[in-house]
């Protein structure tokens, strides 16, 4: 256990390298989609890895939980479809797009906030939520037509921005259960959502029969990152609020539009900029967004 001295600056580093780590992540998930390997079933695999090999670990410490498994359960869903959806909408989209409407966060993280943790709103909000709205419509707009996503991959971000909103209050409100069985459920979540999209989806395992070893080499070493991510990300997000770790997670936009320069060549254009301007201000003004809680929660 690190000095209480130590605890927030190593927060602060686990978040912006999950950060960092997520905004590279969608590259081997391309490689192994080129390899045969489909988006739900390398998000099963590559999950199954750090439960398999870690969960054992803590599962005296989910077993020691008392009157927050329901609120670890709505952690897993939300964090699997979070996951699950980040890999379908990076295979499916052009990624600096798919991050930007994952990047709505802060709308979605005022809601969450407000509901489960008892945080209001003040007079700063307005601007922030205005500001993300602005951004997106920006973003999105096209003569003619409605500013909404122009594709299932674009409408795949924006559910995984939510989740991911609701999945960082959960694991803020989870302050008091430990790093290990929060990413023990996280784990858990998407590789039985993942399950159940193998059993409805034909094909899905057809790389099993035919694939050599290269693929299943990038499974399990995109899986030991995952876990690596799971950690930094539960440990940060226990000691760090969840307004102030959304602005920290805009690292990883940062990182995904310089290296989709690079590895696939997408460039954003002049609208995508003004809407990514907007969506990045909000989320680093999003701290600012609302007041004392109404009413304390037990941390560790």
């Amino acid at each position: 256990m690190s000095s209480p001295r130590f605890q927030r600056p190593l927060a602060l580093a686990s978040l912006v390298y999950a950060a960092g780590m997520w905004g590279l992540m969608w590259y081997p998930y391309r490689l192994l989609d080129e390899a045969g390997v489909g988006g739900i079933a390398s998000t099963f695999f590559t999950y199954a890895v750090p439960l398999a090999v870690l969960g054992w670990l803590h599962g005296g410490e989910l077993a020691r939980v008392r009157g927050q498994r329901m609120w670890l359960a709505a952690l897993a869903l939300a964090a699997g479809w979070t996951n699950l959806a980040y890999v379908l909408a990076m295979l499916q989209g052009e990624v600096v797009r798919v991050l930007l409407l994952f990047f709505l966060s802060p709308l979605w993280t005022v809601l969450f906030s407000r509901v489960l943790l008892g945080e209001r709103l003040n007079g700063a909000g307005a601007v922030v939520m205005a500001l993300a709205a602005g951004g997106a419509l920006t973003m999105l707009w096209q003569p003619g037509d409605w500013p909404l996503p122009a594709s299932r991959a674009e409408w795949i971000a924006l559910s995984a921005g939510m989740m991911f909103a609701l999945s960082n209050v959960i694991s803020r409100h989870l302050g008091g259960v430990s790093e290990g069985a929060r990413s023990t459920a996280v784990w858990a979540g998407v590789v039985v959502l993942t399950g159940i999209g193998l059993g409805l989806m034909d094909g899905e395992l057809d790389f099993v029969g035919h694939a050599d070893w290269r693929p299943w080499a990038l499974l399990v070493g995109v899986g030991a990152a995952i876990a690596s991510v799971t950690y930094a990300v539960q440990y940060g997000l226990a000691r760090v609020p969840a307004n102030r770790a959304i602005v920290i997670f805009l690292f990883e936009l940062v990182v995904a539009a310089v290296a989709a320069y690079f590895l696939s060549h997408e460039r954003m254009g002049v609208q995508e900029w003004l809407g990514a301007a907007m969506i990045a201000t909000a989320s680093l003004f999003s701290g600012r967004m609302q007041d004392a809680p109404l009413k304390e929660h037990a941390h560790a």
